[in-house]
């Protein structure tokens, strides 16, 4: 008999009830529909730097641009060792200007730099590098 008193009030309970589900519901959809969007983009930005980045490391070109550093500074201060797709330089006695203008060229270059190693020798520089493409 109870039961039949209150029951206008038990069904607009239920109602709120299946109301605030349909709401938590609907909010996690759309959390999980902003979320996946945001990875969505976040890997076609990446896709589209991993082709930019192809773009550069297929340059046909990069064997002339390294070979560019082996002309760079003096021949008498350069030791130059090439071998396939590698090269090994020393130079030797770079003034400032010169160490600046090599290691500006060499971090422009699309290469994988294995060494470089600088070292100072009062007003004079000593530079190892190794790089390969």
């Amino acid at each position: 008999m109870s039961l039949k008193r209150y029951q206008n009030e038990l069904v607009i309970l239920l109602a709120f009830l299946l109301m605030l589900v349909a709401f938590l519901y609907k909010n996690g959809q759309l959390s999980s529909q902003a979320e996946g969007t945001a990875s969505s983009k976040h890997a076609v930005s990446e896709f589209k730097e991993i082709v930019a980045l192809k773009k550069v490391w297929a340059d046909k070109k990069i064997p002339k641009k390294v070979e560019k550093l082996k002309e760079l500074i003096p021949s008498s201060k350069v030791k130059w060792s090439k071998k396939s797709r590698k090269v090994t330089a020393v130079y030797e006695e770079l003034s400032s200007k010169e160490l600046n203008k090599l290691i500006s060229k060499i971090l422009s270059l699309a290469v994988v730099i294995i060494q470089l190693d600088i070292k100072k020798t009062g007003s004079t520089y000593h530079v190892e590098f190794k790089c390969k493409w």
